[in-house]
């Protein structure tokens, strides 16, 4: 399991890290992996340090180029989503972004395979992974409409942006496997659980969210 140096005090310690551990529980987040995962990854250094001193609300907050680090809760609720089938020994990851959701994977599995279709956030995020000796990462620079197919098929997809889930992702899930992801309807996004039987696919919608949407090419 990847090793992360507990660094930081007020607003960044391992204390404050507890407090949103607590909040989380309270909001019904319960699998102790999960909890362990946001108490241990540092979320104060996924964020610009001018914010930092908000990084333990359990909000969204900016990255730049238009982009967001997930809401802590919503990052617990995608993460307990794909345990319930066991610990995935692979993880795709559609949109890095900052990094967080797959320190927080990388926790839980033992290998994350994560594509980012913005270079900037992607060098950013290696940078961070790098000093906090996540070496179960692994990147690519690509808008992972097409998911990863050298390295499928994994045990669970997560998919950080909205829009229309790509056949791809799907075609790339083990048996077994579980696919978690907001998923774009009439009335805003719906955060789906699927679990991969065969050919068969039983979906759950796990209730509303608000991602940035799902985007094709390279930046």
């Amino acid at each position: 399991m990847a090793g992360i140096a507990h660094i930081g005090i007020g607003m960044t310690s391992a204390g404050t890290r507890q407090r949103l551990v607590r909040r989380l529980t309270e909001k019904g987040i319960s699998d102790p992996r999960v909890l362990e995962a946001i108490a241990d990854v540092p979320r104060h250094r996924f964020v610009d340090e001018a914010i930092s001193s908000r990084a333990y609300e359990d909000s969204a907050l900016p990255i730049g180029r238009g982009q967001t680090i997930s809401q802590p809760y919503v990052v617990a609720l995608m993460t307990e989503a794909i345990l319930s089938e066991g610990r995935p020994a692979k993880v795709l990851e559609i949109g890095t972004g900052s990094g967080y959701q797959a320190a927080v994977l990388a926790r839980v599995a033992d290998k994350v395979f994560t594509t980012e279709r913005i270079g900037e956030l992607l060098r950013t995020a290696r940078q961070r992974f790098h000093e906090l000796g996540l070496h179960n990462i692994y990147t690519r620079h690509a808008d992972g409409l097409g998911g990863w197919p050298s390295q499928a098929p994994f045990d669970a997809v997560v998919v950080t942006a909205g829009g229309r889930i790509p056949e791809a992702l799907y075609e790339q899930l083990a048996d077994g496997g579980v696919l978690v992801g907001p998923e774009e309807h009439s009335g805003g996004q719906q955060l789906i659980r699927v679990v991969r039987t065969g050919d068969d696919f039983q979906r759950e919608n796990l209730g509303a969210v608000s991602f940035v949407p799902l985007l094709e090419g390279l930046e």
